[in-house]
């Protein structure tokens, strides 16, 4: 089994920033793709930033986003970051973190963390 642990949500201003991270834990062998996604109040869930496997670490972000968030990953620490820069009301929702996760029985799993809350308010 894998968790993911998600952290660093918060309230900030319109035009601050905040940092989240997504730590994975568990029997894990690689972790392959992993991304953030978020949900705000009566929308569906969507994509926000992915970033590739262990060595092609390529980026892909949301149109809304793009040039405010970066994605990054540490696979020495098997963690995944989203700095968030000039952010908007807009960006307030519940941000997931999800891994594409090969564990140490050859086992391919998707996995999501509990979500952590963003809100973006004066």
């Amino acid at each position: 089994q894998v968790q993911l642990v998600e952290s660093g949500g918060g309230l900030a201003q319109p035009g601050g920033s905040l940092r989240l991270s997504c730590a994975a834990s568990g029997r894990i062998f690689v972790i392959n793709a992993m991304g953030w996604y978020r949900q705000a109040p009566g929308k569906q869930r969507e994509l926000v930033a992915v970033i590739s496997g262990v060595v092609d670490t390529n980026t892909n972000y949301a149109d809304a986003v793009k040039g405010r968030f970066t994605i990054s990953r540490d696979n020495a620490k098997n963690t995944m970051y989203l700095q968030m820069n000039s952010l908007k009301p807009e960006d307030t929702a519940v941000y997931y973190c999800n891994a594409d996760v090969t564990d140490n029985r050859w086992h391919r799993t998707d996995y999501w963390g509990q979500g952590t809350q963003v809100t973006v308010s004066s």
